[in-house]
Formats: structure tokens, sequence, C-alpha cells
């Protein structure tokens, strides 16, 4: 199956971050930018969805990521200020912007049936690797309650959305 770029970042980190971050797993300020980061990107993805594809149910399908990363991206804003914490920048979040923002890049290249195609074969991977990320990284790794509850919510959401776009997907065979 051939994968996006961001996709198979996220596999990439996926793959390689137990090794990676086995001595030094990621910190809570560290989870909260990779898990707000990778909301961005879905938020981004579908405003382009949005605004490009004429496809009622990939632009349904983007609206209701927008609607539900910023939800969630904006909860996680406020957990960090609640609990006085600054999400700290890290490679991994650094990789999946600059991989997402190549990706937006190349979608914004395509029009009608390929856009769509390429956009929702994007978010299944996406979503997959990311909901990964969640189960074996980033809620084990996390420290406090609060986060690691948000990001289980999350997890719960992001599980939907994989499924939804797997529907939508399976819709444009």
């Amino acid at each position: 199956m051939f994968m996006r770029p961001t996709a198979a970042l996220a596999a990439l980190f996926l793959m390689n971050a137990p090794l990676a971050l086995a001595a030094d797993k990621p910190t809570d300020p560290q989870i909260a930018h990779i898990a707000y980061t990778a909301g961005s990107i879905d938020i981004e993805a579908a405003k382009l969805a949005i605004k490009t594809s004429k496809n009622k149910e990939i632009v349904a399908f983007a609206k209701d990521m927008e609607r539900d990363h910023e939800a969630v991206n904006s909860q996680a804003l406020d957990l960090v200020k609640k609990l006085k914490v600054t999400p700290e920048d890290n490679d991994t979040s650094k990789a999946l912007a600059k991989a997402a923002k190549e990706e937006r890049a190349k979608l914004a290249k395509l029009k009608g049936s390929e856009f769509d195609k390429a956009y929702i074969e994007n978010e299944v991977a996406y979503h997959k690797q990311v909901n990964g990320a969640l189960e074996t990284l980033l809620i084990p790794s996390a420290s406090n309650a609060e986060l690691k509850s948000l990001l289980e919510t999350g997890l719960k959401i992001f599980q939907g959305h994989e499924q939804h776009a797997e529907h939508v997907a399976g819709m444009l065979k």
C-alpha cells in the first residue's frame, strides 16, 4: 500500500519510538506538544480538503476532522494552562510538522477525484499511525493523570475518525 509522507513519518515514529525513547521517554510537556501538533496537522489538512474538494462525503469528513481536532486541541490548551505546563517543542513535533507541510503542498497540486483519493488515503494512514503512537507511547508515557485522560479520550475519538476515513475511502473505490 502506498503511504503518504506524513503517514510514513508517523509510521517511522511509531516503529522507532520505543527504541529511540526507551531510555528517555517523552515528558508530559513534550507529549502535549506532540499531541497538539498532530491535531493541528489534521486541522490544516481538513481546511485544505474543505477548500479543494467538490465531493460532499470528503467535505463532510473534513469538516468533522476540523471540528473534532479543534475541540481536542482547545481542551489540551485549557489543560496545560490549568497545570501551568508549557508544551515543549521536540524533534518528533518538528518532524511531523515538516512532513505535513510537504504533504499539504503535494495535495494542493491535486484536483478532483485525485485529490479526494489522496486526502482520504492519507487520513486513514495518519489516524492509524497516530492512534498507534497514542496507545503504545504517548498514553503510557504520560505521568499526569489529567493529560493521560485527555489522551485516552482523544484516542477514542480518533479511532472513530480512522473508521470513518476507511468508510469514506471505501465509498471512493
